[in-house]
């Protein structure tokens, strides 16, 4: 039997290279939680939740990696100048949720976030990206106003 030689490129691939930070993050975060109670299920200690998040995400970058690499026929390189968006738009798009809450409220600033968060990706439509921020908004305040009773405007006081 002959043991075909390992193709190193394929470390460039976006999915193995997203897999390994993920699992290089909950690796991290592990260590970091090393000292913290974790508990049992019935009760929950202060480490029980972020020790469990490491691990699914732990899992999840390792599903990831090794679907990138099985998959076949991937261009490794690219010089497309396009790869800066994400880059750019993603924590952009965070500055300004964060920036705008408290004046135009949760409902703006998460419309907001959607749109700038928008600009990262290629080939959206007007129409998806207005139905996600309407969606996400909604979910937003059900979730933390509604539900938590968190004290955050709504809307924008003029």
């Amino acid at each position: 039997m002959r043991v075909l030689p390992f193709d190193w490129r394929v470390l460039a691939r976006k999915d193995v290279l997203a897999g390994l930070m993920f699992m290089a993050l909950a690796v991290l975060g592990l260590w970091a939680s090393r000292t913290y109670p974790v508990g049992t299920a019935l009760r929950m200690s202060t480490g029980y939740v972020p020790r469990l998040l490491c691990w699914i995400l732990l899992g999840l970058g390792a599903v990831i990696a090794i679907q990138g690499i099985l998959v076949a026929n991937i261009t490794t390189g690219s010089r497309d100048t396009s790869l800066w968006r994400p880059l750019l738009f993603a924590p952009l798009s965070l500055l300004v949720f964060a920036l705008t809450i408290e004046r135009f409220g949760v409902v703006v600033a998460t419309m907001l976030l959607v749109a700038v968060g928008a600009a990262a990706g290629r080939g959206l439509r007007t129409f998806e990206v207005a139905i996600s921020a309407i969606v996400l908004a909604a979910v937003t305040v059900a979730t933390f106003v509604w539900g938590l009773g968190l004290t955050i405007p709504v809307w924008p006081e003029w």
